[in-house]
């Protein structure tokens, strides 16, 4: 795994935030920080996401991605303004190449072995398994995994902290991307503090899953 990938393995957690507003881009990674996860995915799905990367790449506390990243000039927009890796919801083989040629660490979404077979073929170690839930969950993982052993998860999409122990359980699951710790609407009504508990609740988890596996 990259450097990035490790990164993202010791933290077991991914928080994914669709953020309306650059000017609240530094009280939401304070709160994330305060609760014990320095990192976050911002995806362009809102019209602030490039504004709200670039505000975050300057601090050296904080690992910062860009997701829902659906073509090659994107990848190229988001990893200008310090994005230290991408994540794609789907597996765009010119966006991987445009990464991979210029490593960028990149986490491309599949949900099927010919999507793991293009993983292998570009390369790739670590890959998003996205919509998780939608896709079957833990069993379609399990099944996944069988025949490609070589490959670790990023599990994203319907997963919460009730569900999340189910995740990361299985060793080839490096981390979880979720948006339950960081609603739009939190970030909206200035609830930082609530983002922080909701943190913190899912990093005491992480560490009881730690010493059950």
């Amino acid at each position: 795994m990259s450097e990035i990938a490790t990164q993202l393995d010791a933290l077991k957690v991914v928080p994914v935030v669709a953020i309306e507003s650059v000017d609240h881009a530094q009280r939401l990674a304070d709160a994330l920080t305060a609760g014990g996860i320095p990192c976050a995915e911002i995806t362009l799905r809102t019209d602030a996401g490039i504004a709200v990367i670039e505000a975050l790449a300057k601090r050296a506390d904080f690992l910062i991605g860009a997701g829902t990243v659906h073509n090659a000039d994107q990848a190229a927009k988001v990893a200008d303004v310090g994005a230290q890796f991408v994540v794609a919801p789907g597996f765009n083989p010119k966006t991987v190449s445009w990464c991979v040629d210029r490593k960028v660490p990149i986490y491309p979404g599949i949900s099927s072995p010919t999507d793991l077979e293009m993983a292998l073929e570009f390369g790739l170690d670590v890959v998003k398994f996205f919509p998780a839930e939608a896709m079957g969950g833990v069993r379609t993982l399990k099944t996944l995994h069988g025949p490609y052993r070589g490959i670790r998860f990023m599990p994203t999409g319907g997963i919460s902290i009730s569900n999340l122990p189910d995740y990361l359980s299985l060793p080839y699951v490096i981390a979880c991307g979720g948006s339950w710790l960081v609603k739009p609407s939190l970030i909206s009504e200035g609830r930082f503090d609530e983002i922080t508990r909701l943190t913190k609740e899912t990093v005491e988890l992480v560490a009881k899953i730690r010493e059950r596996i």
